[in-house]
């Protein structure tokens, strides 16, 4: 498993400003958090989507591509950084 953060920079209201994954060995996003401005956070996995998060259909990009859209910053976490927002937004959902 791989653990990445993705940071959004924008002004979007209704929209995350951060993307916490955990990625198979295939690259494809087998658990997901979103936390948005206000603090609030919802999460995604293999049996479990809304309709404001979900699961991507495709393999994660590389960390640079998504790095090298001015308003996104990615970078690798730790699987206890991941599990920390994943057990924060389980007791706040």
């Amino acid at each position: 498993m791989r653990y990445v953060k993705v940071a959004w920079d924008h002004n979007f209201a209704d929209d995350p400003v951060l993307y916490l994954s955990e990625l198979g060995d295939d690259g494809y996003e087998t658990r997901k958090v979103q936390i948005y401005r206000d603090g609030r956070s919802e999460w995604a996995d293999e049996s479990n989507e809304t309709a404001t998060v979900g699961l991507s259909e495709v393999p994660f990009p590389p960390l640079e591509e998504i790095s090298s859209q001015p308003e996104f910053t990615a970078e690798v976490i730790t699987p206890q950084e991941f599990e920390r927002a994943w057990s924060e937004a389980h007791a706040n959902s």
